[in-house]
């Protein structure tokens, strides 16, 4: 036998073998199956249309917003000062005199206001001349108010003497503190 029939029989054969042999089916690699499908968002709501100012809305007033606090919150505030006296005294100091005076600025913005001064001494001496020293030092305060201007009527007075300290302490920093005619607001 000649070469070349063997030749041909062998590629018969193998083309015969390799047609007979299962091929996987072709995958390309870049094609992954594709996920399952996820809904978009919903689109954002349309933005809400500014406010239009309305001929009735008016900007508040100061005087409503003095009007809408409270007793409490208007004392939290501190709007007046307190005046501090000396020891042993119940004669106003020239600074005292110039917060007083600012006081009767804020009474006279609010006339509709009644306030309380309540005097206080430190810890020394007896309860007795204490709470004598305390009146006479809201009484100045009033007075001295009262020759501004501001109706003594609107000028509650009451003495604690060194009964409430505001400090306590025994020493000259507590004892000065506790020395004053303290102010509360007590009608609007």
């Amino acid at each position: 036998m000649s070469m070349r029939p063997l030749w041909c029989v062998s590629v018969v054969f193998a083309v015969a073998v390799a047609a007979c042999h299962p091929k996987p089916p072709a995958t390309s690699p870049s094609k992954a199956p594709a996920p399952a499908a996820v809904p978009a968002p919903p689109p954002a709501p349309p933005p809400q249309p500014a406010a239009v100012a309305r001929p009735t809305d008016a900007p508040v007033s100061e005087a409503d917003l003095f009007n809408r606090k409270s007793l409490a919150e208007l004392n939290a505030e501190r709007p007046l000062k307190d005046a501090f006296f000396d020891y042993d005294q119940n004669t106003l100091r020239e600074d005292m005199k110039v917060a007083l005076q600012e006081n009767m600025q804020w009474l006279e913005k609010w006339p509709q206001t009644v306030v309380r001064v309540e005097g206080y001494c430190d810890e020394r001496g007896t309860a007795e001349y204490n709470l004598a020293l305390g009146d006479r030092r809201a009484e100045v305060v009033k007075a001295y108010l009262s020759s501004l201007g501001v109706k003594a009527d609107r000028i509650q007075t009451r003495t604690f003497g060194k009964e409430s300290p505001f400090c306590h302490g025994s020493d000259e920093s507590c004892w000065s503190q506790n020395r004053r005619g303290h102010f509360v607001i007590t009608a609007k």
